[in-house]
């Protein structure tokens, strides 16, 4: 039976193996294990094409003697193998090309690693294709040391030889605190610093994707509250700084569906309502500035709470949403009666070229029937001179791209109210 998981912690493992040797230096030279292992923290960021470890930060007392200069990005190499915990399979194993080697302003050593759309090796997270499900990796790097670091004052050579694991860093991850609502509903929560107004700070609510809830059939218990925000960037978008001036300090809340939203939109709108109105009970939020977004599943699922909480929203944001065969078959619908029906301000987002939920049959048909809603529809997904899959439009109200009568979809959000 796969073991249970809860949380994801990635880990780096490893240790350099004779690297006193590979040098040609004295083993008394290598000073870590006189004063400690090496700490090995990888540095993580989510891309606009999901989570990958950008870098790596080495910290001993051994480096206190360490000219400065003597680090090159060639001092080291990094190998690393990811695997999924719950096959057991290696997704990927191989080196990483090192792109730069410098200090921090405490005397650890960072390692720059290659990254970004279409670089293999650097991914947090694997798609389980049979199961719809994104999983988070473990990770294992090991580092070894092929060039001598000098020592200060003809001190002689310092070899790091002895390495241990430390937990993965994704600043803007890390600032989204674990919940887990009274129903067993798992989400994330990020705190605005400042500017929470007179009446209380915006709430944004961000629905995920299909692949981004827990995994409980088939014999795996893999429900880990991480995924819903190293996927992509569609909850991190709105707590960067420039969001936050935006909505002037806003709470920013990722419930995680222990399946997906479509599978039982009826079962997961109480328990998502539940948990925004734990938040709202234990946090200082103003009720006229609640906003839900969503997309894929979670743009289906961001139709589905207005529907059934028709004064709850003051805006809703579906992009490249489902909303069902429209003689109702299958696990998901909204209803021509129920999109009528909407009155909560409605900015829907899709690219033209999506083959995963057609737009013309679901964001198009939605905003025809949805009065006064505002539809940004895009030829293709491209941002940073990168091209991505139709279905990720997410990525532009992510970014704020999306505008309409002089305003960014972040403005238009942050002045809506209820």
């Amino acid at each position: 039976m796969p073991t249970p998981i809860t949380r994801r912690t990635l880990l780096v493992s490893g240790a350099t193996v004779g690297a006193s040797a590979l040098l040609g230096v004295p083993a008394a030279s290598a000073d870590a294990g006189e004063h400690g292992d090496v700490l090995v923290t990888p540095i993580a960021e989510v891309l606009d094409g999901g989570e990958q470890v950008t870098s790596l930060v080495l910290s001993a007392r051994a480096l206190g003697r360490v000219e400065r200069s003597s680090l090159t990005a060639s001092t080291f190499v990094v190998h690393v193998t990811a695997t999924n915990p719950l096959s057991g399979e290696v997704a990927y194993e191989q080196d990483r090309r090192v792109t730069g080697a410098g200090w921090t302003r405490r005397g650890a050593i960072t390692l720059g690693l290659e990254h970004g759309w279409g670089v293999d090796g650097g991914g947090t997270l694997q798609y389980m294709g049979a199961h719809g499900r994104n999983v988070v990796l473990d990770l294992d790097y090991v580092i070894t040391q092929v060039e001598p670091l000098r020592g200060r004052g003809g001190s002689g050579a310092v070899v790091l030889d002895s390495f241990r694991q430390g937990r993965l860093s994704d600043p803007e991850v890390d600032a989204f605190t674990h919940h887990t609502s009274a129903s067993g509903l798992n989400y994330r929560l990020f705190s605005p610093a400042r500017g929470r107004g007179r009446d209380g700070a915006a709430l944004v609510v961000w629905l995920h994707g299909g692949g981004e809830g827990g995994l409980l059939t088939d014999g795996y218990d893999y429900y880990d509250n991480e995924a819903q925000l190293r996927a992509n960037r569609g909850a991190l978008g709105f707590a960067t700084p420039e969001a936050q001036d935006v909505f002037g300090g806003a709470y920013v809340l990722a419930p995680q569906a222990t399946s997906a939203w479509m599978l039982d939109g009826d079962g997961f709108a109480p328990l998502v309502l539940e948990a925004i109105e734990e938040v709202t009970a234990a946090h200082r939020i103003d009720v006229s500035r609640i906003h839900v977004v969503g997309c894929s599943n979670g743009g289906f699922m961001s139709l589905k709470m207005v529907a059934e909480h028709p004064t709850t929203f003051a805006s809703s944001v579906p992009i490249c949403c489902g909303i069902g065969a429209r003689d109702g078959s299958g696990g998901y619908f909204i209803s021509d009666d129920e999109l009528a029906a909407m009155a909560t301000p409605t900015w829907l987002v899709a690219s033209a070229d999506d083959t995963t939920l057609d737009p013309e049959d679901n964001t198009v048909y939605a905003h025809e029937r949805i009065d006064g809603s505002i539809m940004s529809l895009y030829d293709g997904v491209t941002w940073d001179g990168n091209t991505f899959p139709g279905h990720w439009s997410w990525i532009y109200v992510a970014r704020n791209d999306p505008r309409h009568d002089g305003a960014s979809i972040w403005e238009w959000m942050a002045t809506t109210r209820r």
